[in-house]
């Protein structure tokens, strides 16, 4: 298993592959656990949540930005994982570009977030019968089950 973590960016990584798409200011290293939980099921997970960041550098934003961009493109499926420390305005516009999209999405939203409603009320309208999950653990096991669906050789 790979762990491709910003800003890295292998020539071929290994697939089928995951993004874990949620915050990362202000709120507790989640990616590290949900690693754990998707370990088994998945070649390869893209994480940007970096050991350092250098808030404040622009550059550094842009570079984070768009390796974000680029990589939610590449991933063959998203976690989107909602704590509740902060709103996470950024997961949340790219929840709802994900969700009209086709892509197999696993999402999860702890009963403690501020916008958990506005969750799951838009993703029964983008996307019905859709889970929203109230711990990362289901929501990681969701993720696992999207795994065999994701890989097919030469893909």
């Amino acid at each position: 298993m790979t762990v491709v973590v910003a800003p890295d960016r292998p020539t071929s990584p290994p697939r089928p592959g995951i993004f874990l798409a949620g915050g990362i200011t202000g709120v507790a290293d989640w990616q590290r656990d949900a690693i754990e939980h998707l370990r088994p099921a998945w070649p390869v997970i893209f994480n940007p949540r970096r050991e350092i960041f250098p808030m404040g550098d622009d550059t550094e934003g842009a570079r984070q930005i768009r390796w974000e961009f680029d990589q939610l493109a590449l991933a063959d499926a998203i976690l989107f994982w909602f704590s509740f420390e902060t709103a996470q305005p950024i997961v949340l516009y790219e929840l709802g570009r994900w969700a009209a999209s086709g892509k197999p999405l696993a999402v999860g939203a702890d009963p403690r977030y501020e916008r958990r409603f506005d969750v799951i009320q838009q993703l029964e309208l983008a996307r019905p019968g859709l889970t929203v999950h109230a711990d990362l653990k289901s929501t990681c096991a969701a993720a696992n089950e999207l795994a065999a669906g994701c890989w097919s050789p030469g893909r």
